[in-house]
């Protein structure tokens, strides 16, 4: 039976009828958590990064929405980009920090100059991308949980939106991102760079 309470109070009924679908999305994710299936397998920071590179080419792409996790345990939304074989030419990567009485300091790495970056199996979880891509094979809305050209556990929940490609190539990459794993990360002309003030890659 259902009961009206008063002035500022609520109906029970529904209330159940709004909190019902938020708590199975809420035991949905925390499912996913105890599978591994979410994205980053590591606490992210509470810093977005911010990526760029002249051109990436990769074999074996993939992208899906996951979910990545904070050290608060708190869920964030994420567009995974997993690419089995990847190479990228002037490699950009920049976080900025604000620190009390210091302020803004910023962190640049840079690599790839003149031979290019090579990453196996990376993941990167962004917020962000853009630049000019072209794709071969590309199969668009394909279920998340059935992704079979990128890396071996490239694949999000079932049900969810997806697409993959037989090759990727990449030009004027801008990205920002929480998280980037690789299998290998080999980066040619590494140079790490530390200043006050606000440097970004873009």
């Amino acid at each position: 039976m259902e009961h009206d309470l008063g002035d500022g109070r609520v109906r029970w009924r529904r209330f159940a009828v709004l909190t019902v679908p938020a708590i199975a999305v809420t035991a949905a994710l925390g499912i996913a958590l105890a599978q591994g299936a979410l994205a980053a397998s590591f606490a992210v920071s509470g810093q977005q990064f911010k990526v760029s590179a002249q051109s990436l080419t990769g074999e074996g792409f993939v992208q899906y929405g996951s979910v990545d996790v904070n050290a608060r345990e708190e869920l964030i939304p994420v567009a995974v980009t997993a690419i089995r074989e990847a190479k990228l030419n002037s490699l950009c990567q920049s976080v900025v920090t604000s620190l009390p009485v210091i302020g803004d300091v910023s962190l640049n790495l840079t690599a790839g100059q003149k031979t290019p970056v090579e990453a196996t199996n990376l993941f990167v979880d962004a917020t962000q991308l853009s630049g000019n891509a072209t794709f071969t094979n590309i199969e668009i809305g394909r279920d998340a949980s059935t992704l079979d050209k990128g890396p071996t556990d490239a694949q999000g929940m079932q049900d969810l939106f997806a697409q993959q490609a037989d090759t990727v190539s990449i030009t004027d990459l801008k990205q920002t991102a929480w998280a980037t794993n690789a299998g290998t990360f080999k980066l040619s002309g590494l140079n790490l760079h530390i200043s006050k003030g606000k440097k970004e890659c873009f």
